[in-house]
């Protein structure tokens, strides 16, 4: 199956995303901050990224998207996020401001997040 690496600070989420993944077969490896999140993307080169939104610092997944962006890594990203339940706020992809592939509110459902992979390693959107 594919490789997926999962960014997120949260060790509860990162566990339950790979134990999830693997289950389907997938290979997946982990980060829990923005830095060692590059670090291990351009070592990896994973063929999905799921990203948090919040870590460190409240936009380090959107940032990590843009510098992954900037450095040509065309990998899907399913970004995951609760922002709006903590800050009431909203994002939406977008090429050059947040340029990731899907938006999915966490917590998502395990049937819904392997979807999700799947639709986008597939090169689907929805």
């Amino acid at each position: 199956m594919a490789k997926i690496m999962v960014v997120d600070d949260d060790p509860d989420v990162v566990e339950a995303c790979s134990l999830i993944l693997k289950k389907e077969g997938h290979k997946v490896s982990s980060a829990s901050n923005r830095k060692e999140g590059i670090e291990k993307v351009k070592a990896a080169k994973p063929e999905l990224l799921i990203l948090d939104v919040m870590m460190e610092e409240p936009d380090d997944g959107i940032r990590m998207a843009r510098e992954l962006r900037g450095m040509k890594m065309d990998m899907p990203i399913l970004m995951l996020t609760s922002i709006s339940k903590v800050l009431g706020m909203e994002f939406a992809k977008d090429k050059d401001m947040v340029p990731v592939n899907e938006f999915v509110e966490k917590p998502i459902e395990p049937d819904e997040l392997v979807k999700k992979v799947e639709q986008l390693l597939k090169g689907g959107k929805k």
